[in-house]
């Protein structure tokens, strides 16, 4: 698994799987925007997203979807970043004093301090990991998998005809659409996992998967109750409060935003707005879309 800020470049489409369905966008231009999108549903139980168990029941019917989404958007044959469900990578912030200069001693380092806190044995894992300098050592962002879930994914990516040069979770791969030079929370909503990040400078500062939420959709008193921790935490160990909170993943946001507002007392709108995707391309599938802006 690569790690987008390590690309130089990157493909112009992107494919989206989760358990609701597949989606592929393309992009052009410079800045780039997004010139094509399709989606299609997929049955209950093709996939099941997981970091430590079989995620793909129903090979078949995942290929025939990216293969669809991708023909509709010209992306056959291609490379493409491949967007996976958030459950099935786990995403973690970790704070150094230093690393070593040589990156296997580093890799090493990050992979020993992540042992005690995986389900899984991280030496069957593939890590990727970004190290950024901050005033108190280093901030170091890592996404690690383990590699018979990547193989999974990459298998049937490949099968329908395309190469995943990219692999991304869902959330980093959607906070392409936020602008991160002032404080600003992105709230992402998905069945398998719901995240809270924080980006400022144009760093990622906080990470949290939410656990425990009610199935549906969530009220904006609950989501507050839940959001509330990191905002506090935010606001003690980086000294600015967050002031924009970019939710997605909830039709219908007018009534939850303004409730959400309320609660928090921060400006809440919607990640990716109808000028860029429409309905359901805009609401699930954050991700291909952020991994292309």
């Amino acid at each position: 698994m690569q790690e987008r800020k390590t690309v130089v470049r990157l493909p112009h489409i992107a494919c989206e799987v989760s358990s609701r369905g597949v989606a592929a966008a393309r992009s052009e231009g410079k800045p780039r925007s997004i010139a094509a999108t399709h989606s299609r549903a997929l049955a209950a139980g093709v996939l099941t997203p997981a970091l430590n168990a079989e995620n793909i029941q129903d090979a078949q019917a995942l290929r025939e979807a990216i293969e669809q989404v991708l023909a509709a958007v010209g992306g056959r044959g291609q490379d493409i970043v491949a967007v996976l469900p958030d459950s099935a990578v786990r995403v973690t912030l970790l704070d150094f004093d230093s690393l070593p200069d040589r990156k296997s001693e580093a890799e090493a380092a990050v992979r020993f301090r992540l042992r005690k806190s995986m389900p899984f044995d991280v030496e069957k894992a593939v890590l990727s990991f970004d190290a950024q300098k901050t005033q108190q050592g280093l901030h170091v962002l890592t996404t690690i998998v383990l590699r018979s879930v990547l193989d999974e994914y990459e298998d049937v990516f490949r099968s329908a005809g395309c190469s995943p040069g990219v692999v991304l979770p869902s959330s980093l791969a959607a906070l392409g659409a936020v602008d991160g030079e002032r404080p600003t929370m992105m709230l992402k909503v998905a069945p398998d996992a719901t995240s809270v990040a924080i980006v400022k400078d144009e760093q990622l500062l906080l990470f949290r998967s939410l656990e425990g939420l009610e199935s549906g959709t969530p009220t904006a008193e609950r989501m507050a109750d839940d959001i509330y921790p990191s905002l506090v935490y935010f606001q003690d160990n980086h000294g600015a409060k967050v002031e924009e909170l970019l939710v997605n993943g909830i039709s219908g946001l007018d009534g939850f935003a303004s409730a959400l507002k309320e609660q928090t007392g921060i400006e809440v709108r919607e990640l990716i707005g109808s000028s860029i995707a429409s309905g359901n391309l805009r609401h699930d599938f954050a991700g291909a879309i952020g991994a292309l802006l």
